[in-house]
């Protein structure tokens, strides 16, 4: 019997190594699932075709992805998948949030402590938006939820998911815009567990 493979796709400033792909490596290993997380590049071409190429390798059975992830995950079609608190408008989030440079918050297999946000970052992020919800039918609605924290301060995208995927893979659930233990075990996992009928 093959393993089963759930890819999580980390946020920004964050890595593969941070404390949600732990948990869900911790919970989901003794169940015969690999939980692949890897570091994406802090260009978020580079990190698109890093995503696609890997997807296109590994063959993931299911992603979690979380904001600066979900927006990513959105265009990986045909892959059943989970948007917590996708962050669909970076670019200008990131206008807004000021330039500059900026620690990453966990560690990186690559050894990097810093990334610089400038005018090329966003302009990445322009095109990178453009891609998203294109090629939606009945069948890709299927696959993909939604979640949104309603105490989440940082982004607020349920509209752009309604619009798009409808109402019925969209879940509010009690929590901010980072991911924690308690939603991680209360919220997403049901659903991946479920889906790959664990």
């Amino acid at each position: 019997m093959s393993i089963k493979k759930v890819l999580y796709v980390h946020g920004f400033a964050s890595s593969g190594c941070n404390g949600s792909a732990l948990q869900m490596r911790n919970h989901l290993y003794p169940k015969g699932v690999q939980v692949l997380s890897p570091d994406l590049p802090a260009s978020p071409l580079e990190a698109m075709s890093f995503l696609k190429a890997f997807v296109e390798r590994e063959k993931p059975d299911f992603i979690v992805s979380v904001s600066m992830g979900a927006l990513y995950s959105e265009q990986l079609k045909g892959i059943r998948r989970i948007l917590v608190n996708p962050s669909f408008h970076m670019a200008r989030l990131l206008t807004f949030r000021g330039l500059g440079r900026h620690e990453f918050r966990n560690k990186r297999q690559d050894g990097q402590v810093d990334f610089k946000i400038d005018k090329q970052m966003i302009k990445e992020f322009q095109t990178v938006e453009k891609e998203s919800f294109r090629g939606i039918d009945a069948a890709e609605k299927r696959i993909v939820w939604g979640l949104f924290g309603m105490q989440d301060k940082i982004v607020n995208c349920q509209q752009d998911f309604l619009k798009h995927y409808g109402r019925e893979q969209m879940q509010l659930f009690e929590g901010e815009h980072f991911l924690n233990s308690d939603v991680l075990g209360r919220v997403v996992m049901p659903i991946v567990e479920s889906n790959l009928e664990l």
